[in-house]
């Protein structure tokens, strides 16, 4: 358990560990002058009992000392703090040692004798790394965010309310439909009911079931024998049986056509495949998810989508939030993707500007959190500043009128917005110009003019 996380720090706190009081004074000096507060002791007994005690940001430890060593210290200061970033020091010659610590967990390493700039670049990236995720952790704490996987990320209500559905399903081997906008995340919430299942040691297999026509959906699916068609010049495995005591997602399951459809309903009520090409059956143990980014009910209602196989599948509905309505989760994904593509580029770690931030909130974001990512990656690869601004973000080019890009994208985001907002009145409108301009509170003529302005009149 961590130590009690404080309200304010006036400054980052270190503890440095060594035996030797020329380098507990060199440290002490060096970061000093930087501005940290600096806590030195000689053994890793004492160590112990201060972290026990009280919080620091960073604890630097020498390898070699008498009694506890640092590795030991290392092991036993993951059980008291599990985010408290640590760098080992260690005697030219001996790096295996320190390679040995990052293993236990260990940030990073310095070798002596050691350079003032090679100290503070290290411990400056170890100190930026601790503190944008004890932001995200206080912000947990203060919340109380519950999660379903590490990979889906909410704190607003409505992700929380799909948290606590995705538990109580999970144990079951019901099937289950996910419906969600493109982007949204239907196969990190497949994948998730899939992990936290009895399943989870079994296969999760995954398949588009809208890129492959009617034919080779079934092969890829029910698999298939020699000589059942062209080309088919052996035996084939089907992903049913590859998911065999596993989860099957089934994704884009509405763009299926009803021929096939009947032979997946004959699958879900006889758990049984046949080959194509084959006069035997084979049992499988499969529960199978699907996910679709549309409006199933509607395409029974029109003879497209099978009434009895849609209510196979629909025994549990989950409905995925797209980003306009969980808006309060922007900045903490926006954290997360920044960590991860910087981590990956092995890049120091970045923030957005405040300015900024409020246009990603703004923003209506029609590609969901996937959109999202795209955009926090690509700005963090082109920002040439620790501090991600707007214009980075929206590819906004700087204007000969203004050097400031925050007006054009702020112009940008509202009218995507106002585009959205006018589309939905339309549909509930069904068309009608005159109801469309009422529930938008508009009149007729500058409904007008914004459907032309924007293209929507055709």
């Amino acid at each position: 358990m961590n130590p009690p996380f404080p309200d304010s720090i006036p400054s980052e706190r270190i503890l440095m560990v060594d035996d030797e009081p020329n380098m507990l004074s060199l440290f002490r000096k060096v970061l000093g002058k930087e501005g940290y507060e600096v806590v030195t002791v000689s053994s890793a007994e004492e160590a112990l009992k201060k972290l026990e005690k009280d919080w620091f940001d960073l604890l630097i430890t020498d390898l070699k000392m008498p009694g506890t060593g640092g590795l030991e210290l290392l092991k036993k200061v993951k059980g008291i703090s599990s985010t408290l970033p640590c760098i080992v020091l260690t005697a030219y010659g001996t790096i295996d040692s320190a390679v040995a610590a990052m293993k236990e967990g260990a940030y990073d390493y310095l070798a002596k004798p050691i350079n003032n700039d090679e100290i503070m670049l290290t411990v400056k990236k170890a100190l930026d790394l601790h503190r944008l995720t004890r932001e995200v952790e206080h912000l947990r704490e203060k919340v109380g965010i519950e999660t379903a996987s590490s990979d889906i990320i909410g704190r607003s209500k409505p992700m929380q309310a799909l948290f606590r559905l995705i538990r109580l399903v999970a144990n079951s081997n019901t099937t289950i439909l996910i419906y969600g906008e493109s982007g949204t995340g239907k196969e990190l919430v497949a994948r998730s009911i899939h992990q936290q299942s009895p399943r989870r040691d079994r296969p999760f297999v995954t398949i588009d079931c809208g890129a492959l026509p009617e034919t080779l959906l079934e092969s890829e699916l029910f698999g298939h024998v020699r000589g059942s068609f062209t080309g088919a010049i052996g035996n084939k495995k089907g992903l049913f049986e590859e998911a065999h005591g596993g989860t099957l997602l089934l994704d884009e399951i509405g763009d299926t056509t009803p021929a096939f459809q009947s032979k997946l309903l004959r699958v879900l009520q006889e758990n049984e495949i046949r080959p194509v090409g084959s006069n035997k059956t084979i049992k499988v143990d499969v529960r199978v998810i699907a996910a679709t980014n549309k409006d199933l009910k509607k395409s029974v209602e029109k003879k497209t989508f099978r009434e009895d196989l849609y209510y196979r599948l629909a025994v549990v509905p989950i409905v995925i939030p797209t980003l306009r309505q969980r808006k309060e989760d922007i900045p903490l994904l926006a954290d997360h993707f920044i960590k991860k593509y910087c981590g990956r580029n092995r890049l120091e770690p970045r923030r957005i500007a405040p300015k900024a931030m409020r246009l990603l909130i703004d923003s209506p974001w029609p590609g969901n959190v996937r959109e999202l990512e795209n955009v926090i990656e690509r700005a963090v690869l082109i920002s040439p500043d620790s501090e991600i601004n707007a214009e980075v973000l929206f590819l906004q080019p700087v204007t000969e009128e203004s050097s400031d890009p925050l007006p054009q994208a702020a112009r940008m985001a509202t009218e995507m917005v106002e585009k959205e907002k006018i589309a939905e009145a339309t549909q509930r409108a069904k068309g009608n110009r005159s109801e469309a301009a009422k529930i938008l509170g508009i009149s007729r003529a500058t409904l007008y003019n914004k459907l032309k302005r924007y293209h929507l009149s055709e």
